[in-house]
């Protein structure tokens, strides 16, 4: 229903043992009561003249904040702004835990606890610790020992504001206006001594760069000279690759407030590091990474009496198999654990691994926001998507519409960097399932399966990728004709190779969006296909059993575009049939309204003209049917639209309500032929 547009990515939120913050209720969702709240006891311990109670309070409180049903009993008892002044605290390691504590509390409680402690002022002592830490950072501290402590503090202080920033339009606001940006900068700088805090910077700057032209018209070539030492820095390690891959994201999201001199060598640099990240086989690394822990852990008993140990405690808190479950749209899922942000320093190799995939899980989104940002307007789809009724003949009924899904206006400089670096080749590659061994290497340790999700979170944004890709250049730019059949192939293998279509939301999201771009593109060069009308029935029985709108959505425009292919080939009508059909139950059943109008408009594509068209149309009484449907579709327009539905939706809703009107109009003139 009018152009599939390309969705910029943003980081998702994780508490610290990576939960994500949209799956933290319990199932049961009561309030805790009085009794078993700690908020007021260790919020009391925060006034204790004791340096070692108060370090307690604050490491208590960032422990129990985990649990998002907590928080609520914190926040009654104004925890933000008695945990503020801890921030300055004169005792160093209660500024660390204060901070951790925080952090936490952002994390976990999402974006209204953001905004919560943003408005209880806690950006006023984040940020006076911030400057107090680069001072300090500056100094030359003597102290190797006190130099460690400013920077771990330093490390939680910029991952809390990370955090706040993301999620709280005032706190970059604050950001913006307290000159942050430098202090940031400076962080990033300790790159060749501290990579976890620059790390944390590069993170933080990568998020505050984002649709944030207050900052960018601030940028001076002091901060453009520093992304750009560690773009091109060569220091091994995965950590590394990360940190270069957050700078090359900062620096494509400043490219409007680059000099133009230096415009065409930047987006090179940035494109060259991207590929460099994705050129990195994980299949192939993460075992050889696992291997490497397991002699230095043999090799040293100790160790491996405390791996073992970790493991076990690991294990018991992942309750992968049998734990509590959260809610998420109303539905029972288990938590999504990631334990990254708690591995100790031992952990080297896992740290690496996690680094590995974060990086090139950041890239392709890197290069998917690449592909979206030369849309001329987020406008543009409503603007066209309400066509002149003079438009309208039995060739051109959804001529409006159909425009909508031509691709989008990619610039020459941004095509030749990625198609200079075969960006799409590696992105095409990336999509594949991740490789056996590699998961098998970590679903035999506790401690490391949590990579499984990385990995397939890192295939799932390959797939949006690959679509960002096929919406944005076109079929001779990819390889022509055999190119596309043999990617066909590849999205038919990742679908249908299986017993059964596989159920996972976020991989179906994600592949049925590249497969409907692939297979718009295929038809608009009258390029064979590999997938059965059969195989494209059976994954759209599948989608209408999910609970993503977008799934659903791209399905039934599948449906669409095979059928409008068929329509033009003799024999086809009774496929026709089938196809017509299953869109009619789609567009009267489905309890979206967008998706019963992108049902209503492949309709249009399948039957607006041919002789196959006319008889399946007629054995199916399609006339009737959509007459029948017309009343019920603007009843539900009228009633529900309004409310539950953007303008942006409402406006193509309306252009499918005038389509359905001639449509109908149009049928009724074939059947009087």
């Amino acid at each position: 229903m009018g152009k599939s547009k390309t969705t910029k990515f943003k980081r998702p939120q994780f508490n610290a043992v990576g939960l994500p913050v949209n799956a933290v209720k319990e199932e049961d969702e009561e309030q805790p009561d009085e009794d078993c709240c700690p908020a007021a006891e260790l919020l009391e311990k925060l006034q204790s003249p004791n340096a070692d109670m108060r370090e307690f309070a604050c490491a208590s409180i960032s422990r129990v904040v985990q649990q998002s049903q907590i928080i609520p009993g914190f926040l009654q008892r104004d925890a933000v702004r008695r945990l503020g002044p801890m921030l300055l605290d004169s005792c160093l390691t209660v500024r660390e835990t204060a901070t951790g504590a925080l952090r936490n509390l952002s994390a976990c409680g999402g974006q209204e606890v953001c905004e919560d402690m943003v408005k209880h002022d806690v950006m006023t002592p984040l940020t006076a610790l911030l400057r107090e830490c680069c001072a300090g950072l500056e100094s030359g501290v003597s102290m190797t020992d006190q130099k460690n402590v400013v920077e771990d503090i330093a490390n939680e202080a910029v991952n809390l504001l990370w955090n706040l920033c993301e999620s709280s339009s005032q706190a970059l606001s604050v950001f913006n206006k307290a000159g942050l940006l430098d202090v940031v900068i400076q962080c990033m700088e300790r790159h060749p001594h501290n990579t976890e805090l620059a790390v944390s910077a590069a993170h933080c700057l990568h998020t505050v760069t984002e649709d944030n032209p207050e900052l960018l018209c601030s940028l001076n070539t002091a901060v453009l000279g520093v992304l750009e030492n560690v773009l091109l820095s060569s220091q091994p390690g995965m950590a590394h690759i990360l940190l270069r891959t957050l700078a090359a994201g900062t620096l494509w999201n400043m490219k409007g407030s680059l000099p133009a001199a230096r415009q065409a060598q930047t987006l090179n640099a940035v494109v060259a590091t991207l590929s460099q990240c994705l050129d990195l086989d994980s299949g192939t690394m993460i075992p050889e990474l696992r291997q490497a822990e397991e002699v230095r852990v043999r090799n040293t008993p100790a160790l491996a009496e405390a791996e073992e140990q970790a493991a076990g405690e690991l294990l018991e808190e992942e309750m992968e198999e049998e734990g509590p479950k959260h809610k998420r749209n109303g539905k029972a899922v288990k938590a999504d654990y990631d334990f990254s942000d708690l591995l100790p320093r031992g952990k080297e190799e896992l740290r690496e691994a996690t680094a590995l995939l974060t990086a090139q899980q950041t890239s392709l989104e890197i290069i998917v926001n690449m592909c979206c940002s030369d849309d001329p307007s987020d406008d543009e789809w409503e603007e066209e998507s309400s066509s002149d009724e003079s438009d309208m003949g039995p060739d051109g009924l959804c001529e409006g519409v159909s425009n909508l899904m031509s691709p989008l206006c990619l610039s020459a400089e941004v095509h030749a960097a990625l198609m200079n670096h075969n960006i799409p080749e590696k992105v095409l590659k990336k999509s594949g399932f991740p490789r056996k061994e590699a998961m098998d290497v970590c679903k035999e340790n506790p401690s490391w399966r949590g990579l499984i999700k990385k990995m397939q979170r890192v295939q799932s944004r390959a797939l949006t990728c690959l679509h960002s890709i096929l919406s944005t250049m076109d079929a001779e730019s990819l390889g022509g004709a055999a190119a596309l059949q043999e990617a066909a192939q590849h999205l038919s293998t990742l679908v249908f190779g299986a017993a059964e279509i596989p159920k996972d939301e976020e991989f179906l999201e994600a592949v049925i969006s590249a497969m409907r771009s692939l297979l718009q593109m295929i038809a608009s060069k009258n390029i064979p296909q590999c997938m059965t009308p059969q195989q494209l029935m059976s994954l759209s029985e599948a989608a209408t059993t999910c609970d993503v709108v977008s799934v659903r959505v791209n399905a039934v425009a599948i449906l669409g575009i095979t059928g409008s292919t068929l329509a033009k080939e003799k024999g086809t009508a009774g496929t026709l049939q089938m196809i017509g059909n299953a869109l009619l139950q789609v567009a009267t059943r489905d309890a979206d309204l967008v998706v019963n109008g992108e049902a209503l408009d492949a309709l249009f594509d399948v039957f607006a003209d041919g002789d196959e068209a006319e008889t399946a149309a007629k054995n199916i009484h399609l006339l009737p049917a959509l007459k029948t449907l017309q009343p019920v579709f603007k009843a539900k327009i009228r009633k529900e639209g309004r409310g539950k539905y953007s303008p942006q939706q409402l406006c193509v809703l309306d252009n499918i309500k005038v389509n359905l009107r001639r449509f109908i109009g149009y049928l009724e003139k074939v059947v009087k032929k």
